[in-house]
């Protein structure tokens, strides 16, 4: 696909969308084909399709639609337009659950949105839903609403005209490469403040879509707290990746989602974890940052300019922000603030299955993939024993899978490549499987003894303890021994607390 450019008419009272998806897309092969596949979710239907300035006929299996075009062989470009309506499935839990969110403010006025990561964006337009395809020219979408309110959408606002009586048209336009769940829009009673970010490409326009009533929260919370989260950002990942696009937050009728440059912030305008403003990490750095806003702001880079091909790759997303929320809270309090607030997340994990999933169904790798993704990335930070060396291999990692999409052996590969690192049987252990590996050790005198079990057979991986003269080791599955001079400190054996593993004593 080349571009998305929808237009949609949101009915709040019935809970229905009307709406028309021009795509334009090339054909790549020089076969001929005569059909062409999109997703739509009932009870959303196609009304009809016009291509060439002809009504197309189609076909409907389940949520899969079949235009029959005319014959057409490689072609660079072509458009065809697709007219659907109905009622579009709605989220009860947003962004979890996916689809339409019907809401009211505070004040009972109309505040609608959209969430759909899992399920994708075919819940509320035809498209073609998958992560590998995402249009290379970005996206325009235009949203029809009562005067009274106002539509925000990815991207820059490109048109507001005055349509039928009591009807406003707002088009947004994105010109980077977008993922399809990474559309969306806005509806509610909003007022913009706009600012500038002074970062490494020039500046960025900043902008704040708020309910009229948050203007002072967003004056006072949102706006130096996002100039603050970009500054750290910025010096961890390199630039922003949407310059052209602008940047834009958005309060939203949910938690919080990643859509490309227009994010969902539906917070409590407070530092914190969690809406409450605790700390899920039971540290303290917790309270030290709005995680929401971090979060979702570090998936411009992570999810948006760098996707996952398939979602059970979604580890990469959610790790590697993960892995933001550390660097936000070490830039400004410290390397020992942030790797004491990861360390605190470490018992988070469920180990209830392998953070990668099976490929080509669909199948997500579960709640694992934030902060056991994020210990992946955090150990391999810690073997590295150069925070700056590391941060220089982040940047040169987003620079060069720069608005693409990519897999998890892209990544791993980049890894073992760029921190000469014995990384494979590290990441098929941590990312493919639940077991969480068993330091076992017998000290005697001077010498102690250790190897590694509960893991795959091949698994190896440098760990820090506090032996003095020898305070790295290097496990394996069959015993090996050192000699040390002694302990650091107490007279007990430790492993570095920035390792997700357990050690146990066999003497």
């Amino acid at each position: 696909m080349l571009h998305y450019d929808l237009t949609v008419q949101p009915d709040w009272v019935n809970k229905r969308l009307n709406g028309v998806n021009t795509i334009t897309y090339g054909i790549a092969h020089n076969r001929l084909i005569s059909e062409m596949q999109i997703d739509l979710v009932f009870p959303l239907g196609i009304d009809s399709v016009i291509q060439d300035g002809k009504k197309v006929p189609f076909r409907q299996v389940g949520d899969f639609w079949y235009l029959q075009v005319n014959r057409q062989k490689q072609v660079s470009k072509k458009q065809i337009s697709i007219y659907y309506s109905g009622k579009p499935v709605e989220s009860l839990h947003a962004p979890w659950d996916g689809g339409m969110v019907w809401s009211s403010d505070s004040l009972g006025r109309p505040w609608i949105s959209v969430a759909c990561q899992y399920k994708g964006a075919s819940l509320w337009f035809p498209c073609k839903n998958h992560l590998a395809d995402e249009p290379e020219n970005g996206a325009t979408v235009s949203v029809i609403v009562p005067d009274s309110l106002m539509a925000v959408s990815n991207g820059r606002l490109m048109l507001e005209q005055k349509m039928a009586v009591g009807k406003t048209l707002y088009r947004w336009q994105v010109k980077s490469p977008i993922n399809h769940y990474g559309i969306s829009f806005y509806i509610g009673k909003y007022v913009q403040l706009s600012g500038k970010f002074k970062g490494i490409k020039g500046e960025l326009s900043t902008d704040f879509w708020v309910l009229d009533y948050n203007r002072q929260k967003a004056i006072e919370h949102l706006m130096p707290q996002t100039d603050s989260t970009l500054v750290a950002l910025e010096h961890s990942f390199g630039p922003y990746p949407f310059y052209q696009d602008g940047f834009k937050m958005v309060d939203a009728p949910y938690i919080g989602m990643e859509h490309q440059s227009a994010i969902a912030y539906g917070s409590s305008y407070r530092k914190g974890t969690n809406l409450k403003g605790g700390d899920i990490s039971n540290t303290g750095w917790g309270k030290k940052t709005d995680r929401i806003l971090v979060h979702e702001t570090a998936h411009e880079w992570f999810g948006n300019s760098i996707t996952a091909s398939d979602i059970a790759d979604r580890w990469i997303q959610e790790g590697f922000v993960g892995l933001a929320e550390e660097l936000v809270i070490a830039h400004y309090w410290g390397a020992d603030a942030g790797n004491a607030f990861m360390q605190g997340r470490f018992r988070t994990i469920e180990n209830d299955k392998p953070i990668i999933g099976r490929y080509g169904i669909n199948e997500d790798g579960g709640q694992d993939n934030y902060v056991k993704g994020w210990a992946v990335l955090h150990m391999i930070k810690t073997m590295l024993s150069d925070d700056a060396r590391f941060i220089t291999i982040l940047k040169k990692l987003n620079k060069q899978f720069y608005h693409q999409v990519t897999s998890s052996n892209a990544i791993e590969n980049y890894f073992i490549r760029e921190t000469r690192l014995q990384l494979k049987p590290f990441f098929d252990q941590y990312l493919r499987t639940t077991e969480v590996p068993v330091l076992q050790y017998a000290i005697k005198g001077n010498q102690i003894r250790y190897r590694f079990i509960n893991c795959n057979t091949d698994f190896t991986m440098p760990v820090k303890t506090n032996l003095s003269g020898r305070e790295w080791i290097y496990p394996a599955v069959s015993w090996k021994t050192s000699v040390f001079n002694g302990f650091k400190k107490d007279n007990q054996f430790e492993v570095d607390s920035n390792f997700y593993l357990k050690a146990e004593r066999v003497d």
